[in-house]
């Protein structure tokens, strides 16, 4: 199977700005004010990392605290979400068209204060320094995997709801 085609991350993830400041959209005509887009950016990323809390809590709680399931189980979801995302809104001929600023207030905003990395950094060096390589070796790994199978899985899934006609 192959990965569905997408613009690429960068072009994604960062906004346009013209002279005077403004974001610009793709859409003719169309501009925002960078304010109301970083507005928009912070609440999502403030929701985003009280999900990313709430999470890590449940499976610390569920699995204990010696191994980071909860940022494991955060970053793989939210590769999953971020795919889904990025597929169901970046084509025009998407079954879900979303404002430039919609699109960032999730991508960046949600998806950004949701995902973990800096987090899955800090614990790995910390199971490296306290001499647990195999544990941080396989959440190296299994961060890495998981997440790249799941962002694919959410992009595939995007273009099937895509592809969906109407009944009737």
């Amino acid at each position: 199977m192959e990965f569905p085609e997408d613009r690429s991350c960068k072009e994604l993830m960062t906004p346009r700005l013209d002279n005077g400041g403004r974001m610009r959209s793709s859409a003719a005509g169309q501009e925002t004010r960078v304010f109301s887009t970083y507005f928009w950016i912070g609440i999502g990323g403030a929701l985003g990392s009280m999900g990313r809390y709430g999470v890590s809590r449940v499976f610390a709680f569920w699995f204990g605290e010696t191994f980071p399931w909860g940022t494991l189980v955060v970053n793989v979801s939210g590769s999953f979400v971020i795919g889904l995302l990025a597929g169901l809104t970046s084509d025009p001929n998407s079954r879900f068209l979303v404002a430039p600023d919609m699109r960032q207030f999730l991508l960046v905003g949600i998806c950004g204060g949701y995902t973990t990395f800096s987090s899955f950094s800090l614990q790995t060096l910390s199971l490296m320094r306290e001499g647990d390589v195999l544990e941080a070796s396989s959440n190296i790994v299994m961060s890495v995997v998981f997440c790249l199978i799941f962002v694919w899985l959410g992009l595939v899934l995007a273009g099937l709801i895509n592809h969906l006609r109407p009944a009737g």
